[in-house]
């Protein structure tokens, strides 16, 4: 396999996108954002209109990353393209970057980053429609994403089905019970070194070359997600564990509860009943049990009342991390299923 970039079947637009819902956002975060917009091959060729997949992205992730090459393996952008130069129905393919300086947004609306979801919702789909030939319905629009992307798949559609009627989540975050609660002791005893306060370890973080303390990834998921789930109207984000002992902290774990995309299916079972296509996967050995999750995930699905005929569902030999080659298998399932 040649380690440097080869030329694609399709077409890679690589653009700027001004958000006035993004400008002057809490951490002030650039309100100019990259978007980077896939068409298959042959949409140069005559007018028809297309489907269109939105691919987000894991926490501390960004649209640039989608390029990263790692030994021995092609980048998503590749094979994605390899998707459809195999003959896969075309879909233009939409890469959204969430960034935040905490590393993430979980793609939610939230005093402590900034309006995301409605960022993704209602500037950059109605951006997309209007600068491609897509096909404008929920119907023909997915969303997919790992981890944090996942995530974030999961509860799109559910909020806004008139937006997205279709998902692909690999291990996706949830079942927060066994894939957020792991790390509170952890935080808690990294906290010692800096009283207690993880405000004092952003500081210090900041000060230096990023993750060369062995605290800190958990530390920046803590504090991160935080600002997404549990942040006070003035913005600052507020743990959902005792910094000192670890202990959950029930009036705000409650808050992160309600982001469990296990505990929204019910509430929300009129929109995924209507969906076209959910792929669900995870690796057997996942770091955060996020193979539970999906499990937990498929079950609360079906109860709600989305036939089997629509969902894939898989479980595989992997851990969380180094799973990019499922990625062009679900695309390649959601391409076949979306609505032309």
């Amino acid at each position: 396999m040649l380690p440097w970039e080869g030329d694609l079947a399709g077409r890679l637009d690589r653009h700027t996108v001004e958000s006035e819902l993004l400008r002057g956002n809490p951490l002030g975060d650039p309100h100019e954002r990259p978007l980077w917009v896939y068409v298959p091959p042959g949409y140069d060729d005559g007018d028809e209109r297309y489907p269109a997949v939105y691919v987000i992205q894991g926490y501390t992730g960004h649209v640039a990353m989608w390029a990263n090459r790692t030994p021995f393996r092609q980048t998503f952008l590749e094979t994605a393209d390899a998707v459809f130069a195999g003959g896969a129905p075309g879909c233009v393919v939409v890469y959204v970057d969430a960034w935040t300086a905490y590393g993430g947004s979980q793609f939610v609306d939230s005093p402590g980053t900034g309006r995301y979801h409605s960022y993704l919702c209602d500037e950059i789909v109605p951006w997309v429609d209007a600068h491609y030939r897509t096909l404008p319905a929920a119907a023909s629009r997915a969303i997919a994403g790992k981890s944090s992307g996942g995530f974030g798949a999961m509860i799109t559609p559910m909020l806004r089905p008139d937006l997205f009627g279709a998902l692909a989540t690999h291990a996706g975050d949830s079942l927060y019970e066994l894939s957020y609660v792991q790390d509170f002791g952890k935080g808690a005893r990294a906290l010692r070194g800096y009283d207690q306060d993880i405000l004092k370890w952003w500081a210090d973080f900041r000060s230096r070359p990023s993750f060369t303390k062995p605290e800190d990834a958990t530390l920046l998921q803590l504090l991160g997600v935080s600002a997404c789930f549990s942040a006070r109207e003035d913005g600052t984000p507020e743990l959902p564990c005792d910094p000192l002992t670890g202990a959950v902290r029930p009036e705000v774990w409650e808050r992160w509860l309600a982001w469990d995309p296990v505990r929204m299916v019910p509430e929300h079972a009129a929109a995924i009943r209507d969906l076209r296509a959910v792929w669900i996967d995870a690796g057997t050995s996942d770091e955060y049990y996020l193979d539970l999750g999906a499990e937990a995930f498929r079950a609360a699905i079906a109860e709600a009342g989305l036939p089997d005929e629509r969902v894939h569902f898989e479980l595989f030999d992997a851990g969380h991390a180094a799973i990019d080659y499922r990625y062009p298998l679900s695309l390649a399932w959601l391409a076949g299923r979306l609505a032309r």
